[in-house]
């Protein structure tokens, strides 16, 4: 597993995976939950989570710096020992099945909502993991190419909600401030969720061709995320009145009702159709990611054999159990406050060790 050759992706696509794995499906509910803490002044604590976000994806490029041509895993058996790589390989891959999860189930729950009410959750999972086996199998250029491909789908969207702008009533964006700063500083906790997704640095860095240009990748990923968070969360803000901002689950999707074309009376339904795409941008390369790990772990070469099982489980799991609205939400609670400390808490107490320990071998080696 430790041969990049063949295997490189660009910076493009090193920003795509990063911002797709962000916006995916944690958009469609982000106005609201900023609404709830901080009411129309959730915007603010948008800039305040972009720069902690920030902070955390230039510490894990800082990390990977210590070790370029590998891996997390690889140089934490390098610094610590054998133990230690395996143990944060196992972390790893539970905590990205996490996120897979969680990013499948809310796509079939929104699916059941809007477009199939109908059909059964087992019977969508597999039409969601078969395409994504196709991609994934074919290894981290193709889940990079695939990133990079939705992405430039996607460049009409924001233009359609430019469409909801005419109704809008900007007055309920002031007075800015208005409760204070405390239930802005309350709501920076909601744009954690939203963010996650920069650990996969921690495994797609030594593919990324050019990695001198690895910072700059993380500034502009986090960036393109949080002007299309600002963009969304202000259109609903100055659509909706401040009170209906906290009643809709998806006021992303609900904004859209708005916009009636004489070809077309419900916008929404495509949109909705479309933003399968985007949603796949959270579970594509989240199911490379748990089967890579897992391939580590056991020493194997090929991903195939790990993807396949977790690709059946899933399937039949399904089939068993498929988690409710109120259990999604409980989910997406707890990977906020897991996610915290795996990419933020974690990336900076690794940085913290790596220094100390580079300036005490410094310290031992000195005459």
């Amino acid at each position: 597993m430790k041969s990049y050759v063949g295997k490189q992706i660009t910076l493009f696509q090193f920003i795509a995976i990063i911002s797709g794995s962000q916006v995916s499906v944690a958009v469609l509910s982000l106005p609201k939950r900023l609404a709830e803490a901080a009411d129309t002044d959730g915007w603010i604590a948008l800039i305040i989570g972009w720069g902690l976000s920030l902070i955390a994806g230039l510490s894990i490029v800082h990390i990977m710096k210590f070790h370029p041509n590998g891996n997390l895993f690889d140089l934490l058996s390098e610094y610590i020992g054998k133990w230690a790589g395996k143990l944060a390989a196992l972390l790893f891959a539970l905590y990205f099945l996490y996120l897979m999860y969680d990013g499948l189930v809310r796509t079939i729950l929104v699916t059941k909502t809007w477009l199939l009410p109908t059909t059964q959750s087992f019977i969508l999972m597999p039409l969601l993991l078969i395409p994504a086996y196709s991609i994934v199998r074919h290894g981290i250029r193709n889940v990079a190419r695939y990133a990079e491909l939705v992405i430039w789908m996607s460049l009409w969207i924001p233009i359609i909600y430019l469409f909801t702008l005419k109704h809008a009533h900007w007055l309920y964006l002031l007075p800015i401030v208005k409760n204070g700063w405390m239930p802005v500083l309350a709501a920076v906790k909601s744009t954690i969720y939203p963010m996650l997704g920069m650990v996969e640095i921690f495994v797609i860095y030594p593919h990324l061709k050019y990695k001198q240009y690895a910072g700059k990748g993380i500034v502009i990923a986090n960036s393109i995320t949080a002007l299309l968070y600002l963009f969304v969360t202000l259109t609903c803000y100055v659509y909706f009145s401040p009170e209906e901002n906290k009643l809709y689950n998806d006021p992303v999707i609900s904004v859209l009702k708005s916009i009636e074309f004489k070809f077309i009376e419900r916008i929404e339904v495509p949109f909705i159709a479309f933003y399968l795409f985007i949603f796949s941008l959270i579970w594509v390369p989240t199911i490379y990611l748990v089967s890579f790990c897992t391939a580590w772990l056991f020493k194997q070469d090929s991903i195939i054999v790990p993807l396949r099982v977790l690709i059946i489980s899933i399937a039949i799991g399904t089939y068993f159990y498929f988690p409710t609205y109120n259990v999604s939400t409980y989910l997406a609670n707890t990977l906020n406050s897991v996610g915290f400390i795996a990419e933020y808490i974690f990336p900076i107490c690794m940085l913290s060790f790596l220094w100390l320990s580079k300036l005490w071998r410094k310290e031992r080696s000195s005459p």
